[in-house]
């Protein structure tokens, strides 16, 4: 019998049936081992066969799914979900501040993965005059090349309706640096208070997480969103230096006209990148965050799915 994976707690897997009922699964002990590149075998958007005894047997290809480093030692990417529809990056400019290297690496690896992306700057209401024209800034920024963008505040539902009308009809995942107000989004768009909210430590002016683990929630009988745990830092997954270009649309297009067909676009002579960037054409926030992911594959630090 097959169904959607709608939570993975790590020691148990909750899934959702056709009929709309959820039973509680384990992983057949032998099925760990086959074939799986990643930490965790079964993740949230998986569609899944399910056995009499309630052991998953078997996962259904993926369309696509998004990854991040593991937490721990392993050397195998963590998968986040799988046959995602869209993602919703929940940033904010203050309290706390949504760093643009976080952004551009999120956006690169959900193209990587092949999702699309929509930014909502979340907590709009908090910001002066100085701030508010940083926001602006940064939302022509994504929208020139392409992302869309909203502004919100998750707490009176500003700009909620433009999300809903973004994802019916989808399985959304919505990610964020802990404290961003991804739960009091997730509650604003299901109309219940399912996911906990918490403060912002004062002392860093960062979030403390409240999702320890992801899990989809049903917004109705055709949308689905999935909460994931803050994310810290987003490292380069499975990606080569020649790779990470292709994910910077307005980098990959401008790339074509440089004079050598591998040219990284850090020093090499006639580099339409490089020329577009001090002409003000390419943003230098995202030049610079493509410098730091090169940077970060060309080290020892690579995460390979193995």
């Amino acid at each position: 019998m097959q169904g959607l994976v709608v939570k993975n707690t790590g020691s148990d897997i909750w899934v959702q049936f056709a009929d709309g009922n959820v039973q509680t699964c384990k992983i057949r002990g032998n099925f760990r081992i086959q074939g799986i590149k990643s930490t965790n075998p079964v993740v949230v958007g998986d569609i899944v066969e399910v056995d009499s005894n309630n052991q998953i047997s078997d996962i259904l290809p993926r369309k696509n799914h998004i990854a991040r480093r593991p937490v721990n030692l392993s050397r195998r990417i963590h998968i986040i979900a799988a046959n995602i529809d869209v993602a919703l990056l929940v940033v904010t400019i203050k309290n706390p501040e949504t760093s643009t290297v976080f952004i551009d690496r999120f956006i690169a690896s959900a193209e990587a993965y092949g999702v699309p992306t929509i930014l909502i700057f979340n907590k709009i209401d908090l910001l002066n005059h100085q701030e508010t024209a940083q926001l602006n800034e940064l939302i022509d920024i994504y929208q020139s090349i392409g992302y869309k963008c909203i502004k919100a505040v998750a707490t009176s539902r500003q700009g909620i309706l433009d999300i809903e009308t973004e994802i019916e009809g989808k399985i959304t995942l919505l990610s964020g640096n802990s404290g961003v107000g991804k739960s009091t989004l997730i509650n604003s768009l299901t109309g219940e208070n399912r996911a906990k909210t918490a403060e912002i430590s004062t002392y860093h002016q960062k979030g403390m997480h409240t999702t320890t683990f992801s899990e989809m929630y049903g917004l109705n009988n055709r949308s689905y969103l999935i909460d994931t745990p803050g994310i810290k830092g987003f490292g380069v997954v499975d990606m080569d230096k020649d790779e990470i270009s292709h994910y910077f649309v307005e980098i990959f297009a401008t790339g074509r006209a440089c004079r050598y067909p591998n040219c990284r676009h850090i020093q090499e002579p006639d580099c339409a990148v490089l020329h577009a960037v001090d002409e003000g054409k390419i943003s230098a926030s995202r030049y610079h965050s493509y410098l730091s992911m090169i940077e970060e594959v060309s080290g020892d630090d690579k995460y390979r799915g193995k």
